[in-house]
């Protein structure tokens, strides 16, 4: 067997592969982890040093499950498929202090409320004015920190759920 990773190496699946090698010794070399995902070792290379253009999503999803990483499948959505990348989604697994208090701030109560109203305001009579979008541009982007911290909610859920 080989020395095992490197520290140099960014690619996600490659990080992903060597975080999870630290509860499955299989996953040390590309040899093992190859195994376990029925591809080749180049293959899994070609991934890891990110000589392929497009991981097939079949892959990604097979590897976020033998790593527990399911920062992996909405890296892949955000950064390699051309339909979901201009989703706010998590692609790295954060804190779960830090999601929480995201949760608690994005979710509060008076917060909710105001974006109610102004919905309420701005759609209650069917048109949206020009002076209205500012308005609806605002609850927009309140929408968009909400999902990307649901989504990261959702990694760090999934991985406590499936204990490791």
């Amino acid at each position: 067997m080989g020395r095992g990773p490197t520290n140099e190496n960014t690619n996600m699946y490659f990080q992903a592969r060597k975080k999870a090698a630290t509860y499955n010794e299989r996953l040390w070399s590309r040899e093992g982890a190859a195994e376990l995902l029925g591809i080749s070792v180049s293959t899994l290379a070609d991934y890891e040093l990110g000589n392929t253009k497009v991981v097939p999503v079949d892959k990604v999803v097979l590897m976020a499950d033998l790593y527990n990483a399911p920062e992996l499948i909405t890296g892949y959505c955000m950064r390699e498929c051309p339909v979901h990348g201009f989703l706010p989604l998590a692609t790295e697994e954060k804190s779960l202090e830090g999601i929480a208090l995201r949760l608690l701030q994005n979710f509060n109560e008076d917060s909710l409320k105001n974006m109610r109203d102004s919905l309420i305001e701005i759609t209650a009579d069917g048109k949206i004015t020009k002076d209205e979008l500012p308005a609806l541009e605002k609850i927009v982007g309140q929408l968009e920190k909400m999902a990307e911290v649901i989504s990261e909610m959702k990694i760090a859920g999934e991985k406590y759920l499936n204990g490791k």
